[in-house]
């Protein structure tokens, strides 16, 4: 499968909204479009399955490895796939979007804003394009999509500046209603506030889809390939809370749990049971803005008496926050949560956490061998307050953990983490193999 990657000069640039339109303008013209996003969100992705009718995939060099991104990226299905980036182009230290376009040898369209500028457009784009040698990195900066750009005289003043070198992709017009909400940890997520049909195809007209067709190649292939394997039946039953409390779940992990065993889901939010299970993952979330849910959700009751009985349950961030034994929100409110792990959580104004992490297990846990090494992200507005008798499994290498440097609260057979982790990690194979 052919693709592009979509960078940004800088965070807030309009990389989203640029991508959205290109994926509605290749749609436009007959393609089956695969989304993607270069580093660890959670909350591009929902938008982008939105529009191209098919979950987006992950690709994290930090916690993927070169040939685990491989992997990802080609288990996509689709015509072409776009990519994309993170913050600007060059930035981020361990996967920037450069060194995922080198990865895949995928070329990239570069999004500038062209609000207040014509030939600085021009010389920005190339600028990008040459520093790639700079540092080292085989990176094809090919073009540009103008981002905030009228037509008429502004649109010619940019095409006509661009050297052969760059080609001119098209125009994102000034729109107000093309502007995605924000709160703490992004933008808001797909499904709660989608961009306005005739906005999007509006934006979609500018763009020239014939181009990033012809601009779009094949990534390597992987040296080592792991095929889905269907299912005996035979397998570990995991259950998977997903609903508006716990929404950060990747596709590879959806994916690596149907293919080793059964996975059914469950909404803690909205009052559902624990379903019969060997296992239960709580994936991170908001658990914050629906803690008066939760603190009387019959699940989490139930998580408490299961683990207690000694059901595996591995809950990242959000459900870490879940596991624990009180969450207070920014106003003050205190909730009750599952109470078993011994921590006090408090959401903040500001973010706590954001990096990614490395992780040392220091004995064996759900998702690691003693001496295991996990890579992953963290992200967070929350703290906790821990029990001095805790147990943590793990060693922080990289980031910040729950606290001292140290990650992996556990209690019974269950474990929190700050941590979010991708299969590609080998946590959720270790996590099945456990169950």
């Amino acid at each position: 499968m052919n693709g592009i990657v979509i960078g940004g000069t800088r965070s807030g640039v309009g990389k989203t909204v640029a991508t959205l339109s290109v994926i509605r303008a290749l749609t436009d013209a007959g393609c089956a479009v695969q989304p993607a996003k270069a580093g660890p969100d959670f909350i591009d992705p929902s938008h982008h399955e939105r529009v191209a009718g098919r979950p987006s995939r992950t690709l994290d060099l930090w916690m993927q490895g070169e040939d685990g991104l491989r992997r990802n990226y080609h288990r996509g299905e689709g015509d072409v796939c776009v990519v994309e980036g993170v913050m600007g182009l060059y930035d981020g230290d361990v996967s920037s979007t450069a060194a995922v376009a080198e990865a895949l040898s995928l070329p990239v369209v570069l999004v500038a804003n062209a609000s207040a500028g014509m030939e600085s457009v021009a010389a920005t784009a190339l600028g990008f394009r040459e520093y790639a040698d700079r540092i080292g990195l085989d990176v094809d900066v090919a073009g540009v999509i103008a981002q905030r750009a009228h037509g008429g005289r502004h649109e010619r003043g940019i095409r006509e500046a661009l050297p052969d070198e760059l080609t001119y992709f098209g125009r994102i017009p000034p729109q107000e209603n093309l502007e995605i909400p924000e709160r703490h940890l992004g933008l808001h997520m797909g499904e709660e506030s989608p961009l306005p049909e005739g906005a999007l195809d509006e934006a979609a007209e500018h763009l020239d889809a014939d181009r990033l067709l012809e601009l779009a190649r094949e990534p390597p292939r992987p040296e080592t390939v792991r095929e889905p394997s269907p299912s005996s039946g035979d397998g570990p039953r995991v259950a998977v809370a997903r609903d508006a409390a716990f929404r950060f779940v990747y596709p590879a992990t959806i994916e690596r749990f149907r293919d080793a065993g059964e996975l059914v889901t469950f909404q803690p939010a909205a009052g559902d049971d624990v379903p019969d299970c060997d296992g239960v993952y709580l994936p991170g979330g908001y658990p914050e803005l629906h803690a008066e849910a939760l603190s009387g959700s019959p699940a989490v009751a139930q998580l408490a008496d299961r683990a207690a009985d000694g059901l595996p349950v591995f809950g990242e961030c959000g459900g870490l926050m879940a596991l624990s034994e009180t969450l207070t929100t920014v106003e003050g409110d205190e909730h009750d949560m599952a109470g078993i792990l011994p921590a006090d959580v408090r959401m903040h104004d500001r973010y706590r956490a954001l990096d990614h992490v490395q992780l040392r297990a220091r004995n064996e846990t759900l998702t690691a061998p003693t001496g295991g090494r996990l890579r992953g992200h963290e992200f967070h507005y929350s703290s906790a307050d821990v029990a001095g008798d805790a147990n943590f499994v793990f060693e922080v290498e990289r980031g910040d953990g729950i606290a001292d440097g140290l990650d992996g609260l556990t209690e019974h057979r269950s474990l929190g983490t700050y941590a979010h982790v991708h299969p590609e990690s080998g946590a959720f194979d270790s996590f099945l193999d456990r169950l």
